[in-house]
């Protein structure tokens, strides 16, 4: 996304607090840890931060002739489209998501255009989340899902037939249960205006769930810790200053939906002052 549209999402957000259908939901363990940014060699991605920690395992699913092997689901849309099912199982209450009339309609609801490949990476996606089973740790305490119980395959328009798009999607019971206690609320004019990169919206999940929880002075973070946490994959002589700039860049994108949140860098690393969460504490919840 461009400054200038930046710009705008930031006059919007900085006017208006979130309500109705912008307001969005992520488990917290996903805003410490997130999915692979990019697509994973192998079948299973291993990622853990301090006492958190995340599995995420490729399975299979059939699509009309039998199981078909799924990848480890990873980038901005498996991100987007796991919140927006979240979203919809919190704001209906249910574990039976109606994900819309059509690809595209659901596409409407991450923020997408309609081009071609977009609907190529959501099939893809959608069916990794779909197929994969999902381990999430935290002090001591292991949680093990397989975060989709039912999905019908989503077979695209061919010669001689029409797409057939699912529209439901139900959730398991264990994973739903997770989500009414451990659901973080977020502003998903910002998620749509940081969907270009994946990087950005796992700053601005970590940020929301983060900030408003420090207490006292500002909480100082090296940047040995912070690649720790974000750097899936550091590699070669750079990989520390490939990554500072990478993270910089992104926070910047951050801060314009976020304004609200007080990140300084500074040579070491982040200073991190406590801060409203992008979404007022909610009425007969919490903030997580």
């Amino acid at each position: 996304m461009t400054d200038s549209k930046l710009i705008d999402a930031n006059v919007i957000i900085s006017s208006d607090a979130p309500g109705g259908d912008e307001l969005m939901f992520c488990h917290s363990i996903l805003t410490q840890i997130g999915l692979p940014r990019s697509e994973v060699k192998g079948r299973e991605f291993q990622h853990s931060f301090g006492a958190a920690w995340l599995s995420v395992q490729a399975g299979f699913l059939d699509e009309g002739t039998g199981p078909v092997s799924q990848p480890v689901p990873y980038g901005a849309t498996a991100r987007l489209a796991l919140t927006c099912i979240s979203t919809l199982a919190l704001r209906y209450k249910t574990r039976e998501i109606d994900i819309g009339r059509s690809a595209a309609e659901f596409l409407h609801m991450l923020g997408y255009d309609l081009q071609g490949h977009r609907y190529r990476m959501l099939r893809k996606q959608i069916h990794a989340l779909a197929a994969c089973r999902l381990q999430l740790g935290f002090q001591g305490r292991t949680f093990n899902s397989l975060p989709v119980q039912q999905f019908e395959a989503w077979h695209p328009r061919t010669h001689g037939a029409t797409s057939r798009w699912p529209g439901l999607l139900v959730l398991s019971e264990p994973f739903y249960a997770e989500l009414l206690e451990h659901g973080v609320p977020l502003d998903g004019r910002a998620l749509a205006a940081l969907k270009g990169s994946a990087l950005a919206l796992d700053i601005y999940t970590w940020l929301a769930y983060r900030l408003h929880r420090i207490q006292g002075g500002p909480v100082a973070i090296p940047w040995a810790a912070l690649m720790g946490q974000f750097a899936h994959q550091p590699q070669g002589l750079h990989a520390k200053e490939t990554f500072r700039r990478g993270f910089l860049h992104g926070l910047h994108k951050v801060q314009m939906v976020y304004p609200k949140a007080k990140v300084e860098p500074f040579d070491g690393g982040l200073a991190l002052h406590a801060s409203p969460p992008p979404v007022a504490k909610l009425k007969g919840g919490s903030n997580e």
